[in-house]
């Protein structure tokens, strides 16, 4: 029996069995941040209560059962005795309140992203078929204010009413990465750091650049919108392998 069959009395666990492994694999991609980064999924019609990781806890210690349900429209959540970072509180606390269509969150400092998010021209442009997949599916925030406290974290979620962008590049900070599961938000995430490292090392040749064409560059990313399963069995995958190695994200 896999160890994500075993679920405790808790409620959703499936989606908290889903987070936790996404925690452990951006950990061993080296994509974490130390104590710092934060995820979150929505699991109310709403959007607004969410799982999210406690605070100043490793990527690598995170499990099912630690993971804290958080309201967005409780002004109270941060006197609680386990209340999240203040940071992610902000900026995940905005999303879940103004951006009901992004039902998971994803948010990084990981080296490529973050390169891409210093530079004058931050956007990502198509060429290749991973950078393809976000073209005009990214916004980049040229405002960073500071830590995203309460009132960074609004400016940030205004930055993504639109349903169709899925990755907001937070200029001089990191990234942040949308979807409707686990699954989906994860794979978008993987597959952005790879695009960025790409973008990134052909900068560094010195060549002229290929770009793709918008047409080309489109229809790519419409294809890729809906590729079949290819997030879900990407996690599926990931948790089999954390199983297998005998893994306590799922407890």
């Amino acid at each position: 029996m896999s160890v994500t069959d075993l679920r405790p009395n808790m409620d959703h666990w499936p989606e908290r069995v889903d987070l936790a492994a996404a925690f452990r694999w951006t950990e061993r991609l080296n994509m974490h941040e130390a104590v710092a980064n934060h995820f979150s999924l929505a699991v109310n019609d709403a959007g607004t209560q969410f799982l999210m990781n406690p605070n100043q806890v490793h990527f690598r210690l995170i499990t099912a059962s630690s993971l804290l349900l958080i309201d967005a429209e409780d002004p109270s959540t941060m006197d609680r005795p386990d209340a999240p970072d203040p940071t992610a509180w902000g900026l995940h606390g905005a999303i879940h309140r103004r951006c009901p269509h992004h039902r998971c969150a994803m948010h990084v400092h990981s080296i490529f992203s973050t390169v891409l998010a210093t530079l004058e021209d931050a956007r990502l442009p198509p060429i290749d078929q991973n950078s393809a997949t976000f073209f005009d599916r990214h916004v980049v925030d040229t405002h960073y204010g500071g830590l995203a406290f309460e009132e960074e974290g609004e400016r940030c979620a205004e930055l993504l009413q639109d349903p169709k962008k899925q990755v907001l590049v937070m200029g001089n900070h990191g990234v942040m990465v949308l979807g409707r599961t686990v699954a989906e938000t994860f794979n978008r995430l993987y597959y952005f750091e790879r695009a960025a490292e790409t973008y990134i090392r052909a900068l560094q040749t010195g060549q002229k650049l290929r770009v793709l064409s918008d047409e080309i560059a489109e229809k790519t990313a419409a294809a890729l919108d809906v590729y079949d399963d290819q997030a879900e069995r990407h996690l599926s995958d990931l948790k089999t392998i954390l199983d297998r190695e005998g893994s306590d994200y799922a407890s």
